[in-house]
């Protein structure tokens, strides 16, 4: 059982749920230390006072914020507890959203909420129980490690999740990385669709999406404890120095994706038209590059610009 991060309560209006926060996910990724390499003794860092001139132990190491570069203003951990913010002592549900509302890009680590006690059973229960007939998910508050945060409360096989959301202005604008426009075919269009489609899975599940490296790691320290020779990387594919155009790649794409599933062969050029915005990525209508990358991109920049929760 991993230990509680946080304890607080979820209000929900005149409802509170008192909760447990435990990480929802694991680590399992092999971590390395330093060492000098003429002796492998172990480096470490060590804390030092730069007025003192000597290293200092974690009892005497407290917080502070450098406001000038002469003065710093020290900031206790009880003072931060004892901050005047409703989030500080609950996570405070803001307004229920569509879970496709919010944008990718702003979603971070997860958490399970666990009810605190028999007395959190039923308004526990009762908060699941709307949030899956609602079909949408809680937009919520909570002060943790310092700061404000926003986040996202959805249920996940009867347990409340809590995901940390990123304020909408600590995302960068992609703009300035948007490539110049071009022009596409129907065909280039319809085979990229043929590749998705013989892509597609129902689950994520299959060798595809275990950590290999991880594995393959583990048995290069196995084989340098044991004094073997380490295992050979596996060889890439032979390209044979061809150079194909985007066509043809994505018809020889297609088909080692449906022979890697046990398909039959595709002709993506008999794939059904779609209608796409490929005629709107030529350039010829637009007085200035600047107004067609504008145009051309409109649907992308749409979607992952970042909204405001």
């Amino acid at each position: 059982m991993p230990r509680s991060i946080w304890s607080g309560a979820i209000s929900f209006g005149l409802v509170t749920v008192p909760i447990n926060v435990v990480s929802a996910t694991e680590d399992h990724s092999i971590r390395f230390h330093q060492y000098h390499l003429e002796d492998m003794g172990r480096v470490r860092v060590r804390k030092y006072c730069d007025i003192e001139d000597r290293e200092v132990t974690n009892a005497e190491i407290g917080k502070g914020y450098q406001l000038t570069k002469e003065q710093v203003i020290p900031i206790s951990d009880e003072e931060l507890r004892e901050i005047p913010l409703p989030t500080a002592k609950a996570i405070e549900i803001e307004a229920f959203v569509p879970l496709e509302s919010i944008v990718p890009i702003r979603i971070g680590e997860g958490y399970y909420l666990q009810p605190s006690g028999q007395v959190a059973a039923k308004p526990y229960r009762l908060l699941v129980q709307a949030l899956g007939r609602s079909s949408k998910v809680a937009i919520t508050k909570y002060a943790w490690s310092g700061r404000e945060r926003l986040g996202v409360l959805r249920v996940k096989d009867d347990v409340i999740v809590l995901h940390a959301m990123r304020w909408p202005d600590e995302i960068r604008d992609p703009a300035e990385l948007l490539p110049e426009p071009v022009d596409l075919t129907e065909d280039e269009i319809d085979g990229a669709m043929a590749l998705m489609e013989s892509m597609t899975r129902d689950e994520l599940e299959g060798p595809e999406f275990q950590d290999t490296y991880t594995d393959a790691l583990a048995k290069v320290i196995e084989a340098k404890r044991d004094d073997k020779p380490l295992p050979k990387a596996p060889e890439t594919e032979e390209t044979g120095g061809k150079v194909l155009d985007l066509m043809t790649a994505l018809n020889e794409s297609v088909a080692k994706a449906q022979a890697a599933r046990g398909a039959g062969p595709a002709d993506v050029h008999e794939m059904p038209k779609k209608k796409t915005a490929a005629k709107e990525t030529t350039a010829k209508k637009q007085p200035a590059k600047k107004a067609t990358a504008k145009k051309t991109t409109a649907k992308k920049t749409a979607a992952r610009r970042p909204r405001s929760a």
